[in-house]
């Protein structure tokens, strides 16, 4: 586990970035194109290595071939990013005994599923970011695609402003993840160093009873004691029935009595405004103003 990670050299038009679907499958190529064709905008050369629209079973294919294609992408010394087609399922089953590829380090960009690559990523020191999929980039509103092309050119990135939950004041390395799928990373060789993060969660489509259950993993496990600050995003689709906790009341319940400073309401996740947030860099979180700053 190597923080600060640091971020690749800043992207510049003209570069090659690969395409791969290290996770589920591809089912519709609307949105996937569409995305594509916002980097081509940008003036880089993206070379489509699978849009996983093949398919094995719910995964975009194979353990092995998905696998091949993500170590033969970060091995290539002519490409500078990897852009990831979705989230999903599969991220994980790529990592037993997995090691990067000795090679430059480049731009690894995704959310959700991907938390799994990211996490993974930061073994090496290397900042990849947490942010739209190819499927969801051109639904992103400008100011949040602007966002990421600044982040991976070298450009300072805005504040992002919440709702304050418990004040304070924080300083440490942003660790952005899908609440479900790094649970599932918690005491493997692929789980990120948690010491002195400011932990950035997101979720989709999970019932409030299942975050309680997630959340008191990470409590009864110790895994949030050397938490500095909690940034929580958006959690969509995930209401209860009608005699359910409220997400926010779960969350509220779970995290509200560490002690440490707790911003909600951030718009990263599904279902909206996905703001790129870096990987492994530090940032402060100022729960007294609601805000989030990256450096």
């Amino acid at each position: 586990m190597i923080y600060p990670c640091l971020p690749p050299a800043p992207l510049k038009p003209g570069d090659l970035l690969r395409v791969i679907a290290p996770s589920g499958r591809l089912h519709e190529k609307t949105d996937f194109l569409a995305g594509v064709e916002v980097w081509q905008q940008q003036g880089y050369r993206v070379q489509v290595d699978d849009d996983g629209s093949l398919g094995w079973g719910y995964l975009a294919d194979t353990d092995s071939r998905r696998r091949q294609l993500l170590a033969a992408a970060w091995a290539d010394s002519e490409c500078r990013g990897i852009l990831c087609v979705r989230g999903g399922y599969g991220g994980a089953r790529l990592l037993e005994d997995w090691q990067w590829p000795a090679a430059h380090p480049k731009w690894l960009i995704g959310f959700s599923d991907i938390t799994s690559l990211l996490w993974s990523l930061t073994h090496s020191g290397v900042a990849g970011v947490h942010g739209p999929v190819l499927t969801t980039l051109a639904l992103e509103p400008k100011w949040s695609q602007q966002r990421l092309f600044d982040w991976i050119t070298g450009k300072p990135i805005p504040a992002l402003t919440g709702e304050t939950w418990i004040p304070g004041k924080a300083q440490g390395f942003l660790l952005p993840a899908n609440l479900t799928v790094a649970t599932h990373l918690l005491h493997t060789p692929v789980q990120a160093s948690l010491q002195g993060v400011i932990l950035a969660i997101e979720d989709v489509t999970e019932a409030p009873y299942k975050i309680d259950r997630m959340l008191t993993q990470w409590r009864t496990s110790g895994m949030l004691k050397s938490v500095v600050g909690i940034a929580i995003g958006r959690f969509s689709q995930c209401e209860g029935k009608p005699d359910s906790f409220t997400v926010a009341e779960v969350l509220r319940d779970r995290l509200g009595d560490l002690e440490i400073p707790i911003v909600a309401e951030l718009p990263f996740g599904h279902d909206g405004c996905n703001a790129a947030l870096p990987v492994g860099v530090i940032a402060t979180l100022d729960a007294d103003a609601g805000k989030l700053i990256v450096g």
